[in-house]
């Protein structure tokens, strides 16, 4: 397959998948609910967090968070002063992390000037890992359980921060299609990096865009070239492509 052929195939799969009925079947749909930019943030910021394993029981389980903070995502994190159920769980995310994310969430917006200002402040020209890196560092600088750091990745280790691509891309990409929200003004999306899982990484190999066999951060930097010289704008529009090939198609 040629360079154009690839791209004109990916750029149908975008057509295709990148519309608002995309978000029926996503956890996306979780922080559509809302309207403030800071519930939006943080609903996509928690939804983001438990998005691994069955997409079924991720939307399932972001919704009982919603609904543990009253579907006022912003006001509870501020406002809350207990502990939330202690019987929630997702996977290995439960409570004791749940009571950490809240008051990690409440310093941030207090002392840091929220979410995307944390993000933007390392934002340097070509992508976004060393901001995540950072994040990370700020999030846990107050005390915090030590089972609670393996919520958050960090590139600088190695990992392909799948979940944070995710959410970044939710917040920063802004195409007039419905789906991501575009709501952060001081990030480009040219320095977005795709969200790599095992979907989207088998069918970028199939595809020739990704050679490494690990989903790490050279996979990401690998894919990540591949993707911007086909779109050096929007290159993360193409996480459409191929996550939908991957999910709904079965392509790999």
């Amino acid at each position: 397959m040629t360079n154009a052929t690839l791209k004109e195939l990916l750029d149908e799969k975008v057509f295709q998948y990148n519309n608002p009925r995309f978000i029926e079947s996503d956890p996306i749909q979780i922080p559509h609910q809302f309207q403030l930019k800071q519930d939006i943030e943080i609903a996509a910021f928690l939804t983001a967090t438990i998005s691994w394993g069955n997409r079924k029981m991720i939307i399932k389980n972001a919704q009982r968070l919603m609904d543990i903070m009253g579907n006022s995502p912003y006001d509870y994190i501020m406002e809350s002063k207990t502990d939330v159920d202690e019987n929630f769980v997702h996977r290995t995310f439960n409570a004791i992390d749940l009571n950490y994310f809240v008051k990690a969430l409440r310093s941030i917006y207090m002392n840091h000037g929220g979410l995307e200002n944390v993000f933007s402040q390392h934002a340097a020209p070509g992508d976004l890992q060393n901001s995540i890196h950072h994040f990370k560092k700020v999030f846990f600088a107050i005390e915090h359980p030590l089972r609670t750091m393996k919520h958050v990745s960090d590139p600088n280790k190695g990992s392909a921060a799948k979940r944070i691509n995710m959410f970044l891309r939710w917040m920063v990409r802004s195409d007039g299609a419905g789906v991501d929200f575009g709501i952060w003004k001081d990030i480009s999306p040219s320095m977005l990096s795709c969200p790599l899982d095992v979907h989207s990484g088998n069918v970028a190999r199939k595809l020739g865009l990704l050679q490494r066999k690990q989903n790490d951060a050279k996979a990401l930097k690998e894919l990540d070239l591949s993707l911007r010289k086909m779109d050096p704008i929007d290159p993360v529009k193409y996480d459409f492509a191929l996550f939908g090939m991957g999910v709904f198609e079965k392509f790999s």
